[in-house]
Order: C-alpha cells, then sequence, then structure tokens
C-alpha cells in the first residue's frame, strides 16, 4: 500500500484500488490511499483519472486512460457500486470514498 499525501485545505481523503492487472500500471501497488489536493471545482471522477495519470500511474497510460475516461475493459466501482449508476465521470467525490479499477483484459 503506498500513501500519496498533498496538504491542503478543503482536500478530499479517497482509496483508490486497482486489480484485475490493472496493478501492473501502478507499480503493482494495489491500493492507495490518497489526499485530493484542495480544488477551484468539486473533484469528480473525471478530474480524478487526470489525478491519477499524472500522480500515480507509472507506465503506458494508453492501457488505462482513453480520452477523458478509463479504457474500455476497465471496471470502474464507487463504493463498490458500478459508476454507471453513480454518474460515470460527473460523480462528485466524497471524503472516504473507494473508487475500484478493475481490469477485464487479464482475467480480472
Amino acid at each position: 500500500m503506498s500513501k500519496v499525501t498533498i496538504s491542503m485545505a478543503n482536500s478530499v481523503n479517497i482509496s483508490l484500488e486497482f486489480s484485475g492487472g490493472a496493478e501492473l500500471l501502478f507499480d503493482m501497488v494495489k491500493r492507495h490511499d490518497v489526499t485530493l489536493p484542495e480544488n477551484s471545482q468539486p473533484w469528480t471522477i473525471k478530474s480524478l483519472l487526470v489525478w491519477i495519470r499524472d500522480n500515480l500511474l507509472k507506465e503506458r497510460p494508453e492501457l488505462f486512460v482513453q480520452g477523458d475516461t478509463v479504457r474500455p475493459g476497465i471496471l470502474v466501482l464507487v463504493n463498490d457500486v458500478d459508476w454507471e449508476l453513480m454518474g460515470e465521470l460527473e460523480y462528485q467525490l466524497e471524503e472516504n470514498d473507494r473508487i475500484v479499477f478493475i481490469s477485464t483484459l487479464h482475467g480480472g
């Protein structure tokens, strides 16, 4: 488990989990507890994906993100609920959310 902290007021603490092969892109670390910095707009899954790409992703971003969303074949769960039911990219992150990314391309 890794811990990434950026200290600012009004930050959001969340847990990120990667499995089904997605963890290969993140130095084999399956769980990351992160503190997202203060943002002028509410944090959404869309802005989280940019933050993940810039701060956690270690290699081959094309296997994780495509445009401004996750690549097809990656399931996204927000607090154990399919993100499609939560508003997908527009879902506003809340304190202590658990976001799980599962690659179905590697037997996930």
